[in-house]
C-alpha cells in the first residue's frame, strides 16, 4: 500500500499527483493522534508520505534516517526495505525546487519563516545553505529560539523574505493571513507553501504590494517526484514537474 497519512487531509492533491508520476494506486489515510501511533506500529505499507501534524512524531517508529532527514529533523517520507522503515525527508528537494525556478533570492537576505513544524525544518535547511543572512522563525508557542510576532514586526521590520510553513489560510480557511505585510518596509519575495488554495490571501496580499510571491503547488510536486523516485528506485526526469503542475491548474481552472 502506498498513501499518505496525517492530520485532515481533504485538501490534498497528493493521489492526483502520484498516481500521475507512478502506476500504484495512492490512498489518502486520514489519522487522529491515537490512529496515527496504530497505523505506524502495525508497518502495514510499501511507503508511506507523511503530511501535519505528525512529521516529527513519526521518528521513533523508524528503523533509519538518511541524510536528509537527520540534517532536517522531519521526515516526510518513509520506505519499507527488508521489513525495515527508512525515513527521508524530500521537503527539502521540493523548497529548492520552488524557490530556485521562480527566481527567489535568499542569497544574504534576511529571512523570516512563519510556523515551527516539521515543514519549517526542510525550509531552514535549504535557505541556510542558500546563504541567507538571518534566519527567525515565527511560532505561536513559546519555544527556544523562536520569535513572537510581535517581535517580528518591532524588531525584524526590515526583512527581505518572509516564507509561510504555517497552515493558516489553508483551505477551508481561505480569508485568513498568517502575517501583515504592510508592516515590512524591505520585502522582496513572499513564499506561502500552502498549495490549496493555489492563491492565498497571503500571496494576494504580496502581490497587491508589488511583492514577488508563490505558493506551493510546485513544491508538492516535485517534492512528490522525489518520493516516487525513493519508492520506485527509479530516476524521473526533471521536466515532469512543470507538466504535472500546469496539468493540475489546469484542471482547477476548468472546475
Amino acid at each position: 500500500m502506498y498513501g499518505l497519512i496525517g492530520g485532515k487531509l481533504g485538501h490534498s492533491y497528493s493521489k492526483m499527483i502520484h498516481e500521475k508520476l507512478a502506476d500504484y494506486e495512492y490512498n489518502l489515510i486520514p489519522l487522529n493522534e491515537e490512529e496515527f501511533h496504530d497505523f505506524m506500529k502495525k508497518r502495514a505499507f510499501k511507503a508511506i508520505n507523511i503530511t501535519i501534524p505528525y512529521k516529527e512524531a513519526v521518528i521513533p517508529y523508524l528503523d533509519f534516517l538518511d541524510s536528509s532527514a537527520k540534517n532536517i529533523g522531519a521526515v516526510n517520507t518513509i520506505l519499507k526495505k527488508d521489513n525495515k522503515l527508512i525515513g527521508s525527508n524530500t521537503d527539502y528537494y521540493g523548497f529548492e525546487y520552488l524557490l530556485l525556478n521562480n527566481n527567489i533570492n535568499i542569497d544574504k537576505r534576511s529571512c523570516i519563516i512563519i510556523g515551527n513544524g516539521g515543514a519549517a525544518k526542510a525550509v531552514k535547511a535549504v535557505i541556510k545553505d542558500l546563504a541567507a543572512s538571518e534566519i527567525k522563525i515565527i511560532s505561536l508557542r513559546n519555544v527556544d529560539n523562536t520569535i513572537s510576532y510581535e517581535e517580528a514586526y518591532k524588531n525584524y521590520n526590515d526583512v527581505e523574505v518572509i516564507i509561510n510553513t504555517s497552515p493558516v489560510g489553508m483551505y477551508p480557511d481561505i480569508d485568513k493571513s498568517p502575517i501583515d505585510l504592510k508592516q515590512f518596509k524591505n520585502l522582496e519575495s513572499v513564499v506561502d507553501v500552502i498549495y490549496n488554495p493555489i492563491e492565498t490571501k497571503l500571496y494576494k496580499d504580496a502581490i497587491s504590494l508589488g511583492i514577488n510571491s508563490v505558493t506551493g503547488l510546485e513544491m508538492l510536486v516535485a517534492q512528490a517526484k522525489a518520493a516516487v523516485e525513493i519508492f520506485t528506485d527509479k530516476s524521473i526526469n526533471k521536466d515532469i514537474i512543470h507538466d504535472i503542475y500546469s496539468e493540475i491548474l489546469n484542471e482547477l481552472i476548468q472546475n
